[in-house]
């Protein structure tokens, strides 16, 4: 299938310690550059706690060679607390998306987001909180549409320990579902981003 061509797509996953961010970028990273060919730089900063710090996890995604690795001008921002959420929504640029954990994100500083419940899915539906991430990068797949639906679930499948393994496939499929039910056709949502053009190939299966 043939990929879509980006110049230059920068995501910051951001929020707690603890939530899993670091692990989150680098999954999605992994996804991106292994399973799909892009060019992909991953950098991460957190904070002095191992859980309760501001932590965040920035990708940057391109068909070419990448010049700059840091991410600067957000064309996706997730949010998964609301300390993340009120330090850099400023760096979403303008035609940019905001997606944001719905319960822990109770101000949004933009009127235009998207969010979903996610540590509520994950401690409600499948039992176990530390899926949370993974549900989010369901939803981000369905949200991107460079990101193909069963390419980053066979990356997922690949990078994680088999006693994990099946637990986070079902948080990936979770997330994938729910963000389809809620967040309607991607390309809507994308139609004032200069970098995301449609394109026929676009993945958007059903499971």
């Amino acid at each position: 299938m043939k990929n879509q061509s980006l110049d230059r797509f920068e995501i910051r996953l951001s929020g707690l310690g603890g939530q899993g961010i670091l692990t989150l970028g680098k999954v999605m990273g992994s996804g991106l550059a292994l399973g799909h060919g892009y060019f992909v730089t991953q950098t991460q900063s957190y904070g002095p706690e191992a859980r309760g710090g501001a932590s965040r996890s920035d990708l940057v995604v391109s068909s070419d060679v990448i010049s700059y690795p840091k991410a600067e001008s957000l064309d996706l921002l997730i949010a998964l607390s609301q300390e993340a959420c009120n330090m850099y929504y400023r760096n979403l640029k303008p035609g940019g998306l905001l997606m944001i954990e719905t319960d822990l994100v109770k101000q949004p500083p933009v009127n235009q987001f998207i969010g979903l419940p996610f540590t509520k899915l994950a401690k409600d539906k499948l039992g176990l909180i530390q899926a949370m991430n993974t549900i989010v990068l369901g939803a981000a797949t369905f949200l991107l549409p460079f990101a193909q639906q069963r390419t980053m679930r066979k990356n997922l499948e690949d990078v994680l320990p088999a006693k994990i393994r099946d637990i986070n496939v079902k948080a990936f499929n979770m997330g994938y579902r729910e963000a389809k039910k809620s967040f309607g056709d991607p390309e809507d949502l994308w139609k004032f981003n200069s970098v995301i053009v449609s394109d026929d190939d676009s993945d958007y299966d059903s499971i």
